[in-house]
């Protein structure tokens, strides 16, 4: 054999099993492109905010859905920090203790400019500046007297004086030399109202910076989603019935969007259960006028917003505003009446007909 047979000879020896490593990572890469794994939910609850806050995605890889779900964690921890008005660091709390918050966090500056054009849209009903009248109510420990004890005419002395610093519309929000939020002498904020719907929209929009495509964030009621379920299925989330939690009054199916529920049958300030956490700023005193109401909206922030705003409207006057809010639905459950349900123009649409729709 020729020395030129053999170099030939040897560089087909090498060559074969190089072209079989080629052809087999090809047709590796074309079952990955034409058959890819199939998509897999996962899911991971956490208590934060005072509730639990459970984020669902969809994705074919656990690695990339673990790192998402845990940055989307993070960032709601970071919101929930700043809007508290119970932790010393918070700038919300140092908003109320200073009256005045130079260079706010771009989060805390979002949520009150949010919050002040939620205050003007309902006609002064969703109010962040109800936090003295919430003051009197709550439990003091070591008081002879808790607040609901009281008799009626020293209650509504108390009341009308709290109510004197409400008015949402009276911050300032100062845009230059630096940004500053400054509360009127006397004024307090609260958040509770609408900082969990900013956090679940920021949750959101961290796990589409990581790629994710199918996700819902549920805080404590206050929901919001994307990209629906992989095989085109909406997103199912059942309407608790105020009167028996072990049943729904209704099943919502979303692929988009954000859909929050406000009601006084959880959290009360009394032991008789009598004095909801919702307070009307136009009384003073806890909203009856609605067991339950929900509101579906394009961003979890106002969703969460409107829905304390319609239940403390009431059913008549809570679906009239809504109906003049463009890509805004609602569902209110009456008061003396919890088996009547009222309803927004086009919410029939979000309801799932085939699961105990009404």
């Amino acid at each position: 054999m020729s020395p030129q047979t053999q170099v030939g000879s040897r560089r087909a020896r090498f060559l074969v099993p190089l072209l079989l490593l080629v052809a087999l990572g090809a047709v590796f890469a074309l079952q990955k492109a034409f058959f890819p794994p199939p998509m897999s939910e996962f899911q991971v609850r956490r208590e934060m905010m005072d509730t639990w806050v459970t984020i669902s995605v969809y994705d074919r890889n656990p690695k990339k859905a673990e790192t998402a779900i845990n940055a989307a964690f993070s960032r709601i921890a970071q919101v929930d920090h700043e809007a508290s008005i119970f932790e010393p660091k918070a700038g919300a709390y140092r908003l109320n203790e200073q009256g005045r918050l130079d260079n706010p966090s771009n989060d805390l500056w979002q949520i009150i400019s949010e919050s002040i054009a939620d205050y003007k849209l309902t006609g002064g009903v969703f109010d962040i500046t109800v936090e003295p009248l919430l003051d009197l109510w709550r439990y003091k420990k070591g008081a002879e007297k808790q607040f609901w004890e009281l008799d009626p005419t020293t209650q509504q002395q108390a009341i009308s004086q709290a109510m004197t610093l409400l008015g949402a519309d009276r911050i300032e929000m100062i845009t230059s030399p630096h940004r500053a939020i400054v509360l009127q002498p006397g004024m307090k904020i609260t958040l509770g109202g609408i900082a969990k719907g900013y956090a679940v929209d920021k949750g959101l929009e961290t796990l589409r910076q990581q790629g994710i495509q199918h996700a819902l964030i549920n805080a404590g009621g206050d929901i919001g989603t994307f990209g629906g379920k992989p095989n085109g299925a909406k997103w199912e989330l059942a309407l608790r019935n105020p009167k028996d939690k072990n049943s729904s009054v209704v099943t919502f199916a979303i692929s988009d969007g954000a859909i929050a529920t406000s009601g006084q049958y959880e959290r009360f300030f009394d032991p008789t259960a009598k004095v909801g956490h919702i307070m009307d700023p136009r009384t003073g005193y806890s909203s009856h006028a609605s067991s339950s109401s929900s509101v579906i909206a394009p961003t979890c922030v106002q969703a969460d917003a409107l829905a304390t705003a319609v239940f403390v409207l009431g059913p008549v006057d809570g679906i009239n505003l809504v109906n003049t809010i463009p890509g805004v639905e609602a569902l209110i459950i009456g008061y003396d009446d919890p088996q009547k349900i009222f309803k927004s123009a086009g919410v029939d649409r979000y309801i799932d007909q085939e699961k105990g729709g009404q």
